[in-house]
């Protein structure tokens, strides 16, 4: 992870997804309902839950979304059944691609996310063909503006939370965990104020694969026709855009 900003990725994203707010709320309040349904209502005995509200909150979901996205989860009835769903592919210059989907319909997902792929410059894979290529990691990120917390003193907070690394720029600070500790990291920085701009389980690769400007906008192109899929809830790439 050394050297790779995960951050810059995701700010270059940002822009397109918040012009798309409205199927943000909808993926997101699906990732609740699944969350409430599986575990209940309450996020402090309900893990999943509680990073799906953390993503809602992050995100500025109104809470009138949320409330009811719980409420439908925890209503008489049998509800909607979803399944999580993971495609493996492979972008330009052979930049692996995982897509993490939840679902009600395995065939039109499945059909569609083929169809990103094959007509936007990728293959998809076989299962297991990319995903060892990922970790999977806690991720934090706290912005440095108005922050008055030099590097040396975020790095002690963090190893005394119990994080495993902590990457620096000028913009932010970047915490990675091992997913087991992320709930008591998490809380631990969160209990010193520090407030989070970004705060998931994600997955990172393990060797980070650097793009032409043509490969890039391959790459996006793919990216983008895959996160604009209901069923689609996160891509994760080795490429540093």
């Amino acid at each position: 992870m050394a050297g790779h900003s995960k951050w810059n990725n995701i700010k270059g994203r940002k822009g397109a997804q918040d012009a798309k707010r409205g199927k943000l709320f909808q993926k997101l309040s699906r990732e609740i309902y699944v969350a409430a349904k599986n575990g209940g209502s309450d996020p402090t005995s309900n893990p999943g839950l509680r990073l799906a509200l953390d993503k809602a909150k992050i995100a500025n979901m109104p809470n009138d979304n949320v409330d009811r996205a719980i409420k439908k989860a925890t209503s008489a009835g049998e509800g909607e059944n979803y399944d999580e769903i993971v495609y493996e592919g492979y972008g330009p210059a052979g930049v692996a691609i995982l897509v993490h989907t939840l679902t009600d319909n395995k065939n039109r997902t499945s059909t569609n996310v083929r169809v990103a792929f094959n007509k936007n410059g990728g293959s998809l894979g076989e299962t297991g063909s990319v995903a060892y290529m990922f970790d999977r990691k806690g991720y934090l990120v706290i912005l440095r503006e108005d922050l008055d917390v030099d590097e040396d003193t975020m790095l002690m907070s963090v190893l005394e939370a119990g994080g495993e690394e902590l990457e620096t720029s000028e913009e932010v600070f970047e915490i990675y965990t091992e997913p087991s500790d992320f709930p008591s990291v998490r809380d631990a920085l969160a209990e010193e104020g520090y407030t989070f701009a970004q705060a998931e389980l994600t997955m990172v690769p393990q060797v980070v694969t650097e793009l032409s400007e043509e490969h890039q906008d391959i790459l996006q192109t793919i990216v983008e026709v895959l996160e604009d899929d209901d069923d689609v809830s996160d891509v994760y790439t080795s490429a540093n855009i």
